[in-house]
């Protein structure tokens, strides 16, 4: 069931899609398209620009918008960067589309054109382009298809759009989710091929006549430019008083990102625009550290050994120390006070593969690990604090491990598709479905406290946000936390809604 809440997002977040997907079409338009031209006037181009537009498709996606987070200008995090990859990957049909329309035209239609004393520029504009229009409108259609496809990934970097509710989903296991992203994004699609399509069909039924294109679409094209254009520039704009909160890929963080939204909007006069969603720890890094997002929870553990890359410390308070210190003097990040508990690493197996095989520890698991499929995710199998330092101490040893992203990893143990994952000691779906820890008895994995990090030239700015955020110390138990994990998880409450009435509990 849909709440007026629910429909409202829909509608915004298609709004959010339909704009990534009309502004990266509209500018590959006005780059593929002359350069398409240009290479049927020089032939010997064709070959390297058709390359690099073939090679820029062949790029996946989601290494395209990992490596624009870094980019200086037209990097980072949001819509920016979300519209440049869509470009890359809108190029090649309209290029290529464009060169073979042209060049497929008659010879002899063009020697009849240059017998009639055309100039290139008329034999170009008056006869080739028309001729081809159809041919470059399917480039086009084929353009907006990828790119209403590929939008739906930009939600990992911030850039809205209906992918937001598919990893809404992806995080919190919910089908319902998944579909209200999917559904609008299929229909998107199917109306905008539709409508070219229709389009494609008249060009090539009545070939459009550039030297007597009529006023009246000139002046609907002119209006529509200068609406495109004010949207661009007001994607450009935030109001001074508004901040943005990011969070990581999975149901904690994103309910820990709308904790922190939540405090500072209850006890401010700050507007918050969320970035949950982000991806993983580097990204949010990142984008905190340049000031994409003012701040994010990270876990100390993280901090230390993924970005600071130290070896791991036992000690809570020297971790803390550490990083607070580090943080400071190379990436000018403030680390605030802990919010109260601790999330830890977690190898976690079936209940019941538990009590088949007898083993409550990892190491009474490591002399069954070479019949065992493990799941691990992209980051935890990369981390210094993570599966080549802890398959050494324990001596583990997997018949095959499976990378995946860190949300699929619980509906695979659930289906019976890997036996043994790494996850979080926090989450919500661990009761759920029957699962249990092993426990870590050799103590290898350092302290995971739960810290918010925050930019600190926007802690300047906005003196107000540090005394507020500090109220938030202490105050989340472990148990505060698996009871927020289980409510988006188990019972599908959004998210908001949770963290709104955690608040209202606490009094904070």
């Amino acid at each position: 069931m849909f709440l007026n809440s629910d429909v409202l997002e829909i509608l915004s977040r298609s709004g959010e899609h339909l704009f990534l997907v009309a502004v990266a079409t509209i500018i590959a338009i006005a780059i593929g398209i002359p350069l398409g031209i240009v290479i049927t006037r020089y032939p010997k181009l064709a070959t390297p620009i058709l390359g690099i537009a073939n090679a820029l498709q062949t790029i996946p996606s989601l290494a395209i918008f990992g490596f624009l987070i870094s980019v200086p200008l037209l990097g980072g995090i949001g819509q920016n960067p979300a519209i440049i990859a869509l470009i890359l990957y809108a190029l090649l049909p309209i290029i290529r589309n464009t060169y073979i329309g042209i060049t497929s035209v008659d010879s002899a239609i063009r020697e009849a054109g240059t017998g009639m004393g055309m100039t290139d520029w008329q034999l170009l504009t008056q006869v080739e382009i028309p001729l081809a229009s159809g041919v470059i409108l399917a480039g086009i259609r084929v353009a907006t298809a990828i790119s209403v496809g590929v939008a739906t990934i930009a939600a990992a970097i911030g850039g809205g759009g209906l992918g937001v509710f598919i990893f809404r989903g992806l995080a919190t296991l919910d089908n319902r989710l998944i579909l209200t992203g999917a559904i609008p994004a299929a229909a998107i699609a199917l109306g905008l091929d539709l409508s070219l399509g229709w389009i494609e069909n008249r060009l090539r039924q009545q070939p459009i006549r550039l030297d007597k294109f009529d006023r009246k679409y000139a002046i609907i094209g002119s209006v529509f430019a200068l609406l495109t254009a004010i949207a661009i520039g007001s994607n450009y704009v935030r109001s001074p008083e508004t901040i943005a909160i990011g969070s990581k890929n999975f149901t904690e963080q994103i309910i820990l990102g709308e904790l922190l939204a939540q405090q500072i909007e209850n006890n401010t006069k700050l507007k918050v625009t969320r970035q949950l969603n982000l991806g993983g720890t580097f990204i949010c890094h990142e984008a905190v550290k340049t000031g994409k997002i003012a701040g994010y929870v990270e876990y100390t553990g993280t901090a230390l050994t993924a970005v600071l890359k130290q070896e791991p410390i036992k000690d809570p308070q020297v971790v803390l120390d550490n990083i607070t210190k580090a943080y400071t003097s190379q990436f000018q990040l403030a680390v605030m006070q802990p919010l109260g508990f601790e999330n830890t690493f977690a190898f976690i197996i079936r209940n019941a593969d538990a009590k088949k095989l007898k083993i409550k520890t990892l190491s009474e698991a490591a002399k069954y690990t070479p019949q065992m499929r493990g799941g691990f995710g992209y980051e935890f199998l990369e981390r210094k604090d993570g599966y080549p330092a802890v398959s050494k101490t324990y001596g583990l040893k997997f018949a095959k491990i499976q990378q995946m992203e860190f949300s699929l990893m619980y509906p695979a143990i659930k289906q019976n598709q890997v036996d043994l994952i790494a996850a979080n000691s926090t989450d919500g779906l661990i009761p759920i479905l029957d699962l249990v820890i092993l426990a870590d008895d050799k103590k290898y994995f350092p302290p995971y406290q739960a810290v918010p990090i925050f930019n600190k030239s926007i802690l300047t700015k906005h003196p107000e946000l540090k005394p507020v955020i500090d109220r938030l110390a202490g105050a989340i138990s472990t148990t505060d936390i698996q009871q927020m994990n289980y409510q988006v998880d188990n019972k599908s409450i959004p998210v908001d809604r949770v963290v709104r009435e955690w608040l209202k509990s606490k009094k904070i």
